[in-house]
């Protein structure tokens, strides 16, 4: 503890500069952080003054900040100096550093594409040794973020490279509380609850979803979310793995199945807000206000967690929307998946203040004071949820630890040409009336080309 207290000195100095001394976010003992697992490896963590460790990643203004003050409680407990770059261009950056050989010891990816392709080249390093076994045990899914983290290195060996931090959740169903209750509806608990509600509320009269695909030139991508989700709830999830690098393709029956149960939702005109027709000319962005209109125009909207952004001015999570996890088949023995994305720390350049920081990153708190201060979600069962900055993440994140299965966007795993083309340009085509095979085919055939 010692050590811990002549550190907090060390970690204000860390921060002098232009933007002033900055001390520990949170004192150590106060509040609802797991500070007892943070004093006990602090206790014991090595003596790393006069080492520094770099870090560089895509988070900007205002995430930056708040990653630093997490990694400033590490700085505090061993003395090191601790210094984290945001970049724009993070993507080319890290590459072009990494060949250079100028590369930060740890680097913060999107995406796994990326940091798999750099593993495969020798430009990441393994991370330290039992990692895997404690995300297995301590993540919820955790087999789920072995998998994602686990690439072939150089010699095509699979080693585990990605340490997943700060993710997020795609399979959310948004509704108003209100109108449930007025309506005497209940929150659906399975996927065949989900569809008997919809048939329920169309039978009422009224329309059960908003639906819109509506994006510019990127029109269609909240199809292949609906698309990605059912996938895992009809497939298991090695389907869903060979269906993002085609060896399952996309035309495979198990697929266009998939794109039907989309069709199940959104070409019955009973179904959405202005009627199949409006599906594909629908911005995504004003789809989900009609649930706020009155008398409402649908009850439900499956989107993203960012979707409050385009809520109308003044709604507040709990009173006046709330969520519930798109459901799984109780006739189907697939678990609870989870849709999301996320961000992955791996090293760049190994050094033993490196490796302790990875240690740093298994506690609750390093979690915790992230969450406590912005739209930061962990699968870390762990993580006191009285931590997290609001209600709504609070919702995201139980989803988070229960699930049974996570996987990335499927979309954001595909070629460019069909994750952000052809895919695309087919869910429009669908909604539109096209058949569903006959939309996959050219998808395929898009994908084919590319090779």
């Amino acid at each position: 503890m010692k050590r811990l207290m002549a550190g907090v000195a060390a970690a204000a100095a860390l921060f002098a500069g232009a933007a002033g001394a900055q001390e520990l976010k949170y004192p150590v003992g106060e509040g609802a952080f797991s500070w007892d697992s943070y004093k006990a490896w602090a206790e014991s963590a090595p003596d790393l003054k006069g080492q520094q460790v770099t870090i560089t990643g895509p988070w900007l203004q205002p995430e930056d900040g708040v990653f630093r003050s997490v990694i400033a409680y590490f700085a505090a407990a061993t003395g090191a100096e601790v210094i984290y770059t945001g970049s724009d261009s993070f993507e080319q950056q890290i590459v072009i550093d990494a060949e250079a050989g100028s590369a930060p010891n740890v680097a913060v990816f999107p995406q796994p594409g990326l940091a798999a392709d750099m593993a495969k080249r020798g430009l990441l390093y393994p991370l330290p040794e039992g990692t895997g076994d404690w995300v297995k045990e301590n993540y919820g899914a955790g087999q789920s973020w072995v998998d994602l983290g686990t690439y072939a290195d150089k010699d095509g060996n699979k080693q585990l490279f990605g340490f997943f931090y700060n993710v997020n959740v795609k399979s959310l169903v948004w509704y108003v509380p209100e109108n449930f209750e007025d309506a005497g509806y209940e929150v659906p608990k399975t996927m065949e609850e989900l569809k008997a509600l919809t048939e329920k509320i169309a039978a009422d009269g009224q329309t059960p979803w908003c639906i819109g695909l509506g994006s510019g030139a990127a029109t269609g991508w909240p199809a292949t979310d609906w698309v990605e989700d059912i996938m895992l709830r009809t497939q298991p999830a090695d389907v869903y793995d060979g269906w993002t690098t085609n060896g399952v393709k996309f035309n495979d029956e198990r697929v266009v199945a998939a794109i039907e149960e989309f069709g199940w939702f959104a070409r019955n005109d009973k179904f959405v807000s202005g009627g199949a027709g409006a599906v594909a000319s629908t911005d995504f962005r004003d789809s989900p206000k009609g649930m706020f209109s009155s008398p409402p125009q649908c009850y439900m909207h499956r989107q993203a967690s960012f979707v409050p952004a385009f809520f109308p001015e003044g709604i507040a999570f709990g009173e006046d929307v709330d969520f519930f996890y798109f459901p799984s088949f109780a006739g189907k023995d697939l678990g609870n998946p989870v849709l999301g994305g996320g961000t992955l720390m791996a090293i760049t350049k190994p050094s033993d203040a490196t490796n302790e920081l990875m240690k740093f990153l298994q506690l609750p708190v390093a979690h915790e004071v992230f969450g406590a201060q912005s739209g930061f979600l962990t699968p870390l069962k762990s993580v006191n949820p009285e931590t997290y900055l609001n209600d709504a993440l609070r919702g995201q994140a139980k989803i988070l630890v229960e699930a049974t299965t996570f996987r990335f966007d499927g979309s954001d795993l595909m070629p460019g040409g069909v994750g952000a083309g052809s895919f695309w340009t087919g869910m429009v085509d669908y909604t539109g009336g096209k058949d569903a095979k006959a939309v996959a085919d050219e998808i395929q055939a898009s994908w084919d080309a590319l090779k």
